[in-house]
């Protein structure tokens, strides 16, 4: 089937899909009996009074009272819907119901979808923090950089409750777990390598962030006006702390001699012709959806020392926010912690690269289309765990928690 062809096919049983009734792809499901009189009487008033007067007297009370402890607001704008850009909130609700049916399927939460009409950062922290007693943790999605810093770090400060930006964070997660088996791999290691990093939104910098958190002391990065460096005056002051670049430096002089180069961008963001100047066996991570910064068959031909990640699940060492995002908030969530914080994230990159190098079950195989085992192995096509793998919610949010725990940040 020809691309095109295949392309409308995707989009007519997608919109096939979601128009299925009943439309979209959420629900509200009672999770108490209200059948008799009885039932009412203890659903409703009078006997609902007997909650209402616990929290009251402690507001801890509802975590035992109330779906609270299990619930996530799923927050956007909708000024940076996956690769469409500022389409509103109201077209980027398919995509927020979409990230809350992926919380209760990966990590039983009930999640909500809230999207509001503003773009303007007061006005969308004072609407977050007013809704936020109802919910154990935020998810602030596709909300366009610099606006969605100030929002988080403002929301962070106000709230006694996890506040995570997935865009930022949760991709930084899965990129830095995948990049250091990869790393491995290529027999290199965190701190001895050159860092190149196509687009400085808020993946970008979040990545460059968990880098150097790991160890990378030469991290790099580029926007559409060019490489980051001081010389520049457009810069925000999130982007300051990674604008080392000499002044004088081209996208060819960031390219040149990279280990690692990681494309949070759009397609064609990195030029075929970079490919060459690489440092020996290279990792490439193109990580733009559905169509990557830069073809992998080309970089297959090209440097066949290569090892490569996409953000498609149809190719090899898919980086899929799906890994991280629902353990983040069960481990969280599960120990009533009040934000997560690094050691919370540098804990799932090590329970995700660690769970990579294990055996990988015959159901996981054979939901990924292998009828034999031990196809899927750890090496270049398999560094980075499949988000089908049953394992993830028992070792990413164990892993969570633990380090909840130990940094302080649990209340149980």
């Amino acid at each position: 089937m020809e691309a095109t062809e295949a392309q409308a096919e995707l989009r007519r049983r997608a919109l096939e899909y979601h128009s299925r009734p009943p439309a979209g792809k959420l629900a509200v499901i009672p999770s108490k009996s209200c059948k008799s009189q009885d039932d009412l009487s203890l659903a409703y008033t009078p006997g609902v009074a007997a909650p209402v007067r616990e929290i009251a007297a402690n507001p801890e009370k509802a975590y035992d009272y109330t779906g609270k402890g299990n619930l996530v607001a799923v927050v956007s704008n909708g000024t940076a819907v996956l690769g469409l850009g500022n389409v509103g909130p109201l077209a980027g609700k398919p995509v927020m119901e979409g990230k809350a049916l992926l919380f209760k399927h990966f990590a039983d939460i009930d999640a909500f979808d809230i999207e509001v009409q503003t773009r303007n950062a007061e006005h969308l922290i004072d609407v977050v923090a007013a809704i936020a007693p109802g919910f154990g943790g935020i998810n602030l999605e596709d909300i366009a950089a610099p606006l969605c810093f100030q929002v988080e770090e403002a929301l962070q400060k106000m709230l006694d409750i996890p506040v995570f930006h997935d865009d930022q964070h949760g991709t930084a997660v899965i990129v830095a777990a995948a990049l250091q088996n990869a790393l491995e791999l290529q027999n290199k290691t965190f701190n001895t390598i050159k860092v190149a990093i196509v687009g400085a939104g808020a993946a970008g910098l979040a990545i460059a962030r968990m880098l150097r958190a790991l160890g990378v002391t030469a991290v790099y990065l580029s926007d559409v006006h060019g490489v980051l460096h001081e010389g520049r005056n457009d810069l925000t002051h999130w982007h300051h702390a990674f604008a080392t670049a000499p002044a004088h430096w081209t996208l060819d002089d960031m390219l040149e001699g990279a280990d690692v180069l990681i494309g949070v961008s759009v397609r064609g963001a990195i030029p075929e012709s970079a490919l060459p100047g690489l440092a020996p066996r290279p990792v490439i991570f193109a990580l733009a959806n559905p169509d990557p910064e830069i073809d992998p068959a080309v970089v297959k031909h090209l440097r066949p020392d290569a090892i490569m990640a996409t953000g498609r699940s149809d190719m090899p060492n898919q980086v899929n926010n799906v890994l991280g995002f629902p353990f983040l908030f069960r481990g969280a969530l599960d120990c009533r912690a009040r934000q997560i914080n690094q050691a919370m994230l540098l804990a799932a990159v090590d329970a995700l690269a660690r769970l990579a190098r294990e055996p990988v079950p015959d159901e996981v195989q054979q939901a990924y289309g292998f009828s034999e085992p031990a196809i899927l192995q750890f090496g270049p096509e398999y560094f980075i765990p499949k988000p089908l793998d049953p394992r993830l919610r028992q070792w990413v949010a164990g892993a969570v928690t633990a380090a909840a725990r130990k940094s302080g940040v649990a209340r149980i």
